[in-house]
């Protein structure tokens, strides 16, 4: 247990450098920027608090309340908009914080309201779903949690809150470098908060994460889908290995794992009258678990719309079984509305209870399983990726029917990273990779000037122009400019301040990234993978974070 708690705090780690955490990203960096210096250790505590508590217990105590089961995450939201006015209008701050005046003995250090603003950050983080995130889901909807899903749960959302921690500690240090009144620090706070919450509220927080590479896969892989992990996670589940674990006789080109279990257990069905393995007989069939909140099946759609388009009418059926991670999302209303603004049109199954979902034996979302015409399960794919082979195997099947099919596939690209691209790359002091780096040596804490390298090896960064290294940013002086040879097919920048970053690929100008806010930029979109030198110009005092690429 102590090794699979390990593993969990890694994947609590990588969930908060992904895609997921931009939404929650800038009201971390704005949260930690006011109050003393324990205000960060207070916004994390209450993050880790409150996602524990609320994974593993929302829905059962939110049906012996009798509330609605998205009534947390909006609560949350309720919250976010309260925080942000106390710090626009400091005497509601101080009322706020009089509850909370026990945990410290010093006055004005605010710890309410930060502890407040991370348990309303922990009510509407969604993190990246994987193989640990998915157990502790199963674990809680099931209603079977104990000791080991309680230490599971902490030690993932401990291992999120460290990254976020740093995060609300250089907020801090940048708001230290700012120099700003903190009259003035509070009022852009309270800005950025009220923002963020109307960004979630209205979901616009999927949108940017949708349209992200999904960079922290191929960590996840290595850390949640190990053979260990698989292993112990089962053991917590009480149950065994995926439903495609060991093929059967075949009487085709893929191998049969025997009858796919029955939709058991669906608490309503959309764009559809109830369904049955029976009742599709005949038709080839893709099972989908997902769910509207995570960011990985929604990358998946382009893809399924376009299978549903083009083998539909030659017997295709698409069900998509929607298991929920979070509270909110066992809300009819609220997956009818995604629904439909996802343009999702196929059936799709509600499994508030988990019923189909332990059926299948299923792990991850997304996942795909394939159905012969006789209700056989003939393959499954887990996660991102893979698109041609499961068109592929969508054809193989409908062939069997004999059915007609278009003499092309659908040619959609797939969108997912493969093979060789450059690794995350930091570009503070602390976490500054030597080895990548070439030019003037590191001066640490204080402003120097920079030079080129006379060389750039691939992967490597460079500085030129006058810059100020901290640990955990590259602060722009006059003439910053900073060199990266890639590749990648999209590169990102995590960028602070205000002003515009000029661009150039391989020495020719690309359109400029405008920094407006402390959040992930996109420095190019590629067409297809490439091999590079990104050149970024910098106007003095933008803050410089990372690269990620997709």
């Amino acid at each position: 247990m102590v090794v699979l708690l390990g593993v969990a705090f890694v994947a609590g780690v990588i969930t908060a450098v992904s895609p997921c955490v931009l939404p929650v990203l800038p009201i971390v960096l704005a949260g930690g920027s006011t109050g003393d210096g324990r205000r960060p250790l207070a916004i994390v505590a209450g993050l880790v608090a409150s996602f524990t508590t609320f994974t593993l217990s929302a829905a059962a105590l939110l049906d012996a309340l009798g509330l609605p089961e998205d009534f947390l995450r909006n609560a949350a939201i309720a919250l976010l908009f309260v925080l942000a006015a106390t710090l626009l209008v400091p005497q509601l701050g101080v009322l706020l914080e009089r509850p909370f005046a026990f945990l410290t003995r010093r006055r004005g250090g605010d710890l309410g309201g930060g502890f407040l603003l991370g348990v309303s950050l922990g009510l509407v983080f969604v993190p990246c779903a994987g193989p640990v995130l998915a157990t502790i889901t199963v674990l809680a909807a099931q209603h079977r949690v104990g000791l080991d899903a309680v230490l599971l749960t902490l030690a993932y959302s401990i291992g999120a809150g460290a990254v976020l921690l740093a995060i609300a500690l250089g907020g801090q240090r940048i708001s230290q470098r700012l120099r700003a009144s903190t009259r003035t620090l509070r009022r852009v706070a309270g800005i950025v908060l009220a923002a963020s919450a109307v960004a979630i509220a209205f979901n616009l927080d999927t949108t940017l994460q949708t349209h992200l590479g999904s960079y922290s896969s191929a960590l996840q892989r290595h850390v949640e889908d190990t053979s260990y992990a698989r292993k112990h996670l089962a053991s917590l589940r009480g149950g065994g290995s995926a439903l495609a674990a060991t093929p059967r006789a075949s009487a085709g080109k893929l191998p049969d794992y025997g009858a796919a279990p029955d939709f058991l257990g669906i608490a309503d069905w959309l764009n559809s009258p109830p369904l049955s393995i029976t009742d599709l007989r005949g038709k080839v069939v893709l099972v989908d678990f997902w769910t509207y909140s995570c960011i990985n099946c929604l990358r998946t759609l382009p893809h399924l719309k376009a299978w549903y388009a083009a083998y539909h009418r030659a017997g295709l059926e698409i069900v998509g079984v929607h298991t929920p991670e979070f509270a909110f999302e066992h809300v009819p209303s609220n997956v009818r509305r995604a629904t439909r603004e996802l343009g999702v049109t196929w059936p799709v199954a509600l499994d508030n209870k988990y019923a189909t979902w332990s059926a299948y034996r299923n792990q991850y979302w997304p996942a795909e399983y394939f159905l012969d015409r006789r209700g056989h399960l003939r393959r499954a794919h887990f996660g991102e990726g893979e698109y041609g082979k499961a068109e592929q195997t969508i054809r193989t099947l409908l062939a069997e029917t004999g059915a007609g099919l278009p003499k092309r596939a659908t040619q959609l690209a797939d969108a997912t990273p493969t093979g060789f691209i450059t690794p995350e790359t930091y570009l503070g002091a602390a976490r500054l990779d030597a080895a990548r780096y070439t030019g003037t040596d590191p001066v640490v804490g204080k402003e120097a000037r920079y030079s080129f390298g006379k060389t750039l090896p691939q992967n490597d960064i460079s500085y030129a122009g006058r810059w100020t290294l901290q640990p955990q940013i590259a602060l722009a002086g006059r003439g910053a400019r900073l060199r990266l040879h890639f590749q990648a097919r999209n590169v990102y920048v995590v960028l602070g301040g205000n002003g515009r970053v000029q661009t150039l690929v391989d020495g020719r100008p690309a359109p400029a990234i405008d920094v407006r806010e402390y959040r992930l930029y996109t420095a190019l979109a590629a067409p297809q993978l490439r091999d590079g030198v990104l050149e970024l110009r910098f106007p003095p005092g933008i803050r410089a974070y990372s690269f990620t690429f997709g």
